[in-house]
């Protein structure tokens, strides 16, 4: 085990970082594309009569693209305009300690026997606090798990298992939700005239909300029969090594999943107002002639309600917060509201540079007609081989999967799968909607084993503190049982999706017509 994760770890450090790796890929497509414009390429989208002319990047008419968009191609980038509008709403949310309170709160509420599904289940929902779930959520398990009785290695683990390998999905709309779908329709555009449903952040809630459940049963089952058992059979330690408090993470930063009675009062009149908001919401939504219904008088597949589901989940998560926080007293005017997104802003920094580069990657994807042509030829392929069906899905899958060993970025690893495979899909007869499901099947189970998952470090610190001697090939050893379970369970579930042609989510579907 020790020598194929250092070899992944030795192919994975030998891979750019993600802005370089797209700009990169951005100097090959022009290349690409100034060849093939040269030769007189050209392509024909099945059921369209024109034929789509591959356009050379280094040629004038190219380079004065380029000089002219530059900035509206990383402005127009889709997911910034919803990642950034939701994670000001989850920015309150999460610092002025609503998202924190709500989970302690459940955890503390767990007893003993149900205390792995329900870290299981929290675990895989916490991706609404995206990267603080990894830092979260272990240690506050480990030490529920301690209070009741129950082995906290097994809490630690079982708790990172569970966001790590469940990340990519949630039984709430996260930031990630509208990141991928933004993500999704920039791409489309390189089959413009395709009958296809536009994706929203709601596309894959159905899917997502069985996917959460079935998942954090998974993730509580195996931690408590088969990871908790090994624990005990390997005699790891149930006590910190060195004495230090258990009730901290790994920056000694003090955490307990007891609430104040200020933090409980906080949440019950969080509750209250997220009645009060869901009331508004289907009072302006039910009436006969609402202006949010479509011309036909309902809702699907197209209307300005699910056009509003960025307002509507930016609503939720800003309420929750300025409620809590004006209870709890961290937030005391609008300042500190101006104050707490200015500081989710600064997280999204990463983002916000990597967004300039893959803006223009996929800009120059679909301009230069390399979307196109890729697409069709790559169908063109599948159909060849007969492998149309489920078949491709789940190939597509493994490959996300293996990927995802190497590529942690999951706003770049979408944008480098979507640019092919969902315009190739769609030409076989698959909505944009469900490649993206199954990309959320490749890409989650594999992060917990991957040594450049960078929270990987984060988690053995922690493990350390049990374990002085423990390594990587320690923790991982301990994670993999997690993988093919939880691997093999996103699959079924999109079969089953497959298979009897459910709807993801609202106006989303399977297959395209």
């Amino acid at each position: 085990m020790d020598r194929v994760l250092g070899a992944i770890e030795y192919v994975g450090n030998k891979l750019p970082e993600p802005f370089t790796l797209f700009l990169i890929l951005f100097l090959i497509t022009a290349v690409i594309s100034t060849v093939l414009a040269s030769m007189g390429a050209e392509v024909q989208i099945p059921g369209e009569e024109e034929t789509v002319k591959i356009k050379g990047f280094f040629t004038g008419e190219g380079l004065t693209w380029f000089t002219t968009n530059l900035g509206p191609n990383y402005l127009g980038f889709p997911p910034l305009v919803t990642v950034l509008t939701i994670m000001l709403g989850v920015g309150v949310a999460e610092r002025s300690g609503m998202l924190s309170a709500l989970i302690r709160k459940l955890f503390g509420s767990a007893n003993r026997a149900v205390l792995p599904y329900a870290v299981g289940i929290i675990g895989v929902t916490a991706s609404v606090m995206a990267d603080a779930a990894f830092v979260v959520i272990p240690p506050l398990a480990a030490m529920v798990f301690k209070a009741a009785g129950r082995h906290p290695v097994a809490g630690l683990l079982g708790g990172f298992a569970a966001v790590g390998a469940g990340y990519s999905t949630a039984l709430v709309p996260t930031s990630l939700d509208a990141l991928f779908a933004g993500i999704t329709n920039a791409v489309m555009q390189t089959l413009p005239n395709l009958d296809a449903t536009e994706v929203n952040p709601v596309s894959n809630y159905y899917f997502n909300i069985v996917a959460s459940l079935v998942l954090g049963v998974i993730a509580g089952f195996i931690t408590d029969k088969v990871l908790e058992p090994r624990m005990h059979k390997l005699d790891v330690p149930q006590e910190i090594a060195d004495g230090d408090n258990v009730d901290t993470d790994a920056d000694g930063n003090p955490i307990s999943a007891q609430l104040t009675k200020e933090e409980n009062r906080g949440l019950v009149f969080t509750g209250i107002a997220m009645v009060v908001v869901t009331a508004i919401i289907l009072f302006a939504v039910l009436l006969p002639d609402s202006p949010w219904r479509n011309e036909e008088g309902g809702f699907l597949p197209k209307s300005p309600l699910l056009q509003s589901i960025v307002f509507i989940v930016f609503t939720y998560f800003l309420t929750m917060g300025v409620v809590y926080g004006a209870v709890v007293g961290s937030i005391k005017g609008v300042k500190d509201v101006v104050d707490m997104m200015t500081s989710a802003m600064g997280d999204l920094l990463g983002f916000l540079v990597l967004a300039f580069i893959l803006g223009n990657f996929i800009a120059l994807f679909n301009w230069s007609g390399i979307g196109t042509f890729s697409a069709v030829k790559g169908a063109e392929f599948l159909e060849s081989t007969g492998i149309t069906g489920f078949g491709a899905i789940l190939a597509f899958i493994i490959l996300a999967s293996l990927l995802n060993l190497l590529v942690i970025s999951g706003s770049a690893m979408w944008t480098l799968m979507a640019a092919v495979f969902v315009p190739m899909f769609a030409l076989i007869g698959f909505e944009p909607s469900f490649t993206q499901a199954a990309f959320r099947v490749g890409d989650s189970a594999t992060q917990i084993i991957t040594p450049l998952n960078p929270y990987i470090i984060v988690i053995l610190t922690l493990l350390r503190r049990y374990e002085p001697k423990a390594g990587l090939g320690t923790l991982m050893s301990r994670l993999v049982v997690f993988v093919i379970p939880f691997w093999t369970a996103w699959a079924i579930l999109l079969f089953i999706w497959y298979t009897f042609d459910l709807p993801l989510g609202p106006g989303s579907s399977i297959f395209l017509g």
